[in-house]
């Protein structure tokens, strides 16, 4: 038996795959019976399997958009709005912190990033950028293996009714590099169950060993396959869930350490289940995918969809079905979760598969415009049940992929315009210069994937520049490394096993209550309580528990309470400094606060020795934390005042603030025109000049859920929850009869803030930018720094006015217009970069780029006139001839230039150079050669042989040359121009 079963595990390596491309299929029914039952319906069978015969909690899926996770572009599988249970980072006042057992249906993107099925989207019958995954989870023990696999034998068994002779099993193998035995109660599990020895096959890490990533929780898996073949032939093996029992940790070092806590994780792709209940050959032929494809039909009056591939897939017709179908899907979820297609990071990666699904409609199905917008109402259909943001932003959703199609299409016509004229450049053998290619890309100005640009050049037969693109791809890449935002310095940090140990101990969370400690004096200044703790850790740079510090040593302090906000939320960490008790005038500086998993770790240098259980008092920095209290009321006040300007659609996508600026993320539908910056701001002074109170209350996370207008974010929030109410009392804004949520700022937040808005003094927009297409990133400023913005702004719009009477006065000469020009070019400069309300910066720029148009008009106007003069004066000075070789005053090579021209105009036969003297030295010259005297005397050549002999340079074209040097001897320097074109002619 033990030899036919290793016999067996060599014949299925190759069919056990992660993602099988399912080709060639046998066409026999992948199950027996086949129920009819739908996606919705397997979907359902799923969630109420585990809620009512298992005791599961159920909770909705995560948003596309990871949480605070900056390792991924998209949620890619159904564990990860868990990772704060697994790395035991989670709030322990949280909803998240109570789950047990739980079970979902995720909404999942593999685009980009370490998982990136895109390219391989319609070439197979099986990959997909967006699928939903089924899971179940038991955290900190709630069951483990033999549970977890009980549990699933009999879901896809009894509930779904699969043959078990169909199902084979895979489980971890060992590792003995990592010091890892052989799973062997899992494999014991299965036997137990009745599954035969022979379709139970173990294998090595790579396959059966899941980890989080390059460090973290990880541990053995065990997989269930279904095999489509059925008996008939060699088995065909496709994964059907996988069960993941985490109880290690991954280190830093590479090495393993036992978890604090174990955990199950399993995962299930919806679309393949439903395939095999379906009694399907791909997951494109379930009813998930079938009204899309009916749709496509339609839409494009192409030929039926065959489900082909490869080869047998004339046309691309069939590859083409699939990538339209999946990538609307992907699309639709993504938008309706605030991801729209932009210019980088995952807008990018969506503009992208945007751009592909537009390219396969519109050449291959020779769909008509507008065409991908007309899908989504079927996606809507098909998944909206499960997912109610698709509902609920359908229009949006139809609206953005129908404007971007529109762009890419104009794109496109527009790049085939600049590749005709490109071409007409080139000589018969000259590649397509990589410099225009790059900018026609998605990386350039047009958007156009380069795959498709060179498609293009191929149909025309000409060959693309690669080395040329990769160099520019190089360049771009560390642009972009420059201009990235700085990645902080990670501070000192509770890892799992330090989490764990403290909650061995039974550590309780730091109480952080003290943090919110603060009145309002008669005066209007703030008093900050200090706050006594007692010193419960003490770590060091490394995260090792130690008794003691030295002096000088930078460690890290946990505290029983404190009154330091630790960041979170958008706003900066507190700093200030502690002292022990009876030796105040030691000084402990603490540079800033981290929450871990309801820990207030804090991150100090000891000027003396440091021990647990010493009582110490804790001075928050007051500046720092004022400034931030004001900047955070300031940003409640700009998200309300948005929202009132612009809609209540206007929602915030994220925040940032310290005691310098605030940043704001909203959702707009197009850019905030000046109008609109200039009103919100009004709004926001409106607010602040009434000094409305500003009322905080923790409450029963219940109470919130309904109540209209309340803002809040994609974030797990304690329960008890923070609310904070501008000018109303909290119990009257959560009555959702009162609609005062709706009339003033009430939201969900953690932060600390101001006790009144006259606090905030002022606030400026100075700056907006759109991140991506619907998204607009907001920065301003408040108080004093307000108040010198506007001062700035009121300072450069008087400059634009001088700018514009002094252009009105027009200019005596060509010297004066062009220090006028100078003059404004200087002041765009200005505008550009003051730090300044920036509904007035756009008006000035708009002002004063036209008075640039203006002068440059006039400056022309000026040099037309110049140039007319001296042109009389040297047809006068000389006699007709076949040159003119002299000198001329010119303040610039352009007036330089149209002279030459404008001797030439009236003097076709006449080949003509001139040299003008300028100061320090420097000689310009200009040169036309008359058609008569090409192609033997060229005026490049011309000009290089005279400009050499100053040791200057030269360019231009056969007709027209110009170039600078330097020379004393002019006479010389004629006589060199002579003589080169006498000796041509």
């Amino acid at each position: 038996m033990a030899a036919s079963v290793a016999a067996a595990a060599r014949r299925l390596r190759r069919a056990i795959r992660r993602s099988p491309s399912w080709r060639g299929l046998s066409h026999r029914p992948l199950s027996s019976e086949p129920p009819a039952a739908k996606a919705s319906a397997v979907r359902a069978a799923f969630l109420n399997f585990f809620r009512d015969r298992h005791g599961h909690r159920l909770v909705p899926s995560a948003s596309v958009r990871p949480r605070g996770d900056p390792s991924l572009l998209f949620v890619n599988a159904g564990m990860n709005q868990f990772k704060p249970i697994f790395l035991g980072t989670v709030d322990p006042r949280s909803e998240m912190a109570g789950f047990r057992r739980v079970a979902n249906s995720q909404k999942c993107v593999r685009a980009g990033g370490h998982h990136n099925d895109l390219e391989d989207v319609g070439r197979d019958l099986s990959h997909h950028t967006f699928f939903e995954m089924l899971g179940n989870w038991a955290f900190g023990g709630e069951y483990f293996k033999e549970e977890a696999c009980n549990m699933a034998w009999e879901l896809l068994t009894q509930v779904y009714g699969i043959p078990e002779e169909r199902l084979w099993i895979s489980y971890f193998d060992g590792d003995p590099k990592a010091g890892l035995d052989p799973d062997l109660e899992t494999r014991d599990i299965w036997l137990s169950l009745g599954v035969p020895a022979s379709r139970v096959l173990s294998f090595g890490p790579q396959e059966n060993f899941w980890e989080m990533g390059d460090t973290g929780p990880c541990g053995p898996c065990t997989e269930i396959h279904y095999d489509l073949a059925g008996g008939v032939g060699a088995p065909q093996l496709v994964e059907l869930w996988n069960l993941v029992f985490m109880q290690h940790n991954r280190e830093a070092d590479g090495s393993l350490q036992p978890l604090p806590q174990r955990h199950v994780d399993t995962g299930m792709g919806l679309e393949r289940l439903v395939a095999v209940l379906q009694g399907k050959h791909s997951t494109y032929d379930t009813d998930l995918f079938s009204p899309l494809l009916n749709a496509i039909q339609q839409g494009c009056r192409a030929p039926p969809y065959l489900g082909r591939v490869g080869v047998a897939d004339e046309g691309r017709t069939d590859t083409a079905y699939r990538v339209v179908a999946d990538h609307i899907r992907t699309l639709s979820v993504c938008i309706s979760d605030g991801i729209f297609p932009g210019m980088s990071g995952p807008p990018l990666v969506l503009r992208r598969i945007l751009r592909r699904a537009v390219r396969f409609s519109m050449e291959i199905l020779k769909a008509p415009p507008g065409f991908l917008g007309s899908l989504v109402p079927v996606v809507v259909e098909t998944l909206g049940d499960a997912y109610p943001e698709l509902q609920r932003n359908s229009a949006q959703i139809a609206n953005l992929v129908s404007e971007d199609e529109a762009a890419f299409l104009a794109s496109l016509e527009r790049g085939r315009r600049i590749i005709d004229r490109t071409l007409r450049t080139l000589g018969p053998s000259d590649m397509f210069p990589a410099e225009v290619a790059w900018s026609l890309s998605l990386c350039g100005d047009l958007g156009l994937p380069l795959d498709m640009v060179e498609l293009m050049l191929e149909e025309k037969g000409v060959q693309l520049d690669s080395a040329g693109l990769e160099r520019l791809a190089q360049e771009e890449a560390q642009h972009r490394a420059r201009q990235a935002e700085p990645v902080q310095k990670q501070g000192l940090w509770l890892d799992v096993h330090a989490l764990g140990e403290l909650q061995r101990q039974g550590v309780p969370p730091t109480d952080d209550s003290p943090k919110y400690n603060y009145s309002l004096r008669p005066s209007g200044s703030y008093e900050f309580g200090t706050c006594e703790a007692q010193v419960l850790q003490l770590y060091t740079e490394d995260g090792t528990a130690v008794a003691s510090v030295g002096k000088g040593q930078r460690c890290g302090l946990l505290l029983d309470r404190t009154n330091f906000y630790a960041e979170q939320g958008g706003q900066a960490s507190d700093r200030g400094y502690l002292v022990r008790a009876g030796q105040e005038d030691v000084l402990f500086p603490v540079a800033r606060a981290q929450v871990c998993g309801g820990f207030i770790l804090h991150e100090a240098v000891a000027p003396e020795c440091l021990r647990l259980g010493d009582q110490v008092q804790l001075h928050v920095d007051e500046a720092w934390r004022l400034g931030c209290m004001a900047k955070h009321t300031a940003t409640h006040l700009l998200n309300w005042a948005l929202r009132q300007t612009l809609g209540p659609g206007t929602e915030q996508q994220g925040s940032h603030l310290n005691p310098e600026q605030l940043r704001l993320d909203v959702t707009t539908q197009t850019p905030l025109t000046p109008e609109q910056l200039r009103a919100v701001e009004n709004t926001v002074q409106e607010a602040v000049g009434q000094d409305e109170a500003v009322y905080m209350e923790e409450v029963p996370l219940a109470l919130t859920a309904q109540v209209p207008g309340l803002r809040s974010l994609d974030e797990v929030y304690p329960d008890p929850v923070r609310v904070v109410s501008v000018g109303v009392p909290v119990a009257h804004a959560l009555d959702p009869a009162s609609q005062a949520a709706l009339q003033t700022s009430v939201e969900l937040c953690c932060g600390t803030h101001l006790l009144r808005t006259g606090a905030v003094g002022d606030l400026v927009i100075i700056g907006d930018r759109q991140l991506s297409k619907g998204t607009t990133r907001l920065l301003a400023i408040t108080g004093e720094q307000a108040q010198q913005a506007r001062e700035l702004g009121q300072s450069l719009a008087q400059e634009v006015k001088a700018a514009t009477e002094r252009l009105s006065q027009g200019s005596r000469d060509v010297a004066e217009a062009l220090r006028l020009s100078k003059d404004i070019g200087r002041l765009i400069e200005a505008v550009e970069t003051a730090v300044m309300p920036q509904w007035q910066r756009r008006e000035l720029l708009a002002t004063v780029k036209m008075l640039q148009r203006r002068a440059n008009t006039a400056i022309r106007k000026l040099q037309m006139g110049q140039a007319a003069k001296k042109t009389q004066e040297l047809l006068e000075r000389h006699s007709k001839g076949p040159l003119i070789v002299d000198t001329v005053s010119a303040e610039s090579l352009s007036v330089l230039v149209k002279v030459v021209r404008q001797l030439c105009e009236q003097a076709p036969s006449t080949s003509v150079l001139l040299l003008s003297p300028q100061p320090m030295g420097k000689v310009l010259c200009a040169c036309q050669v008359a058609q008569g005297a090409m192609p033997t005397f060229t005026a490049e050549a011309w000009a290089l042989a005279v400009c050499s002999h100053m040791g200057g340079k030269a360019w231009g074209s056969r007709v027209v040359a110009q170039g600078t040097g330097s020379t004393t001897d002019l006479e010389a320097a004629l006589s060199i121009a002579q003589t080169y074109a006498l000796s041509q002619l």
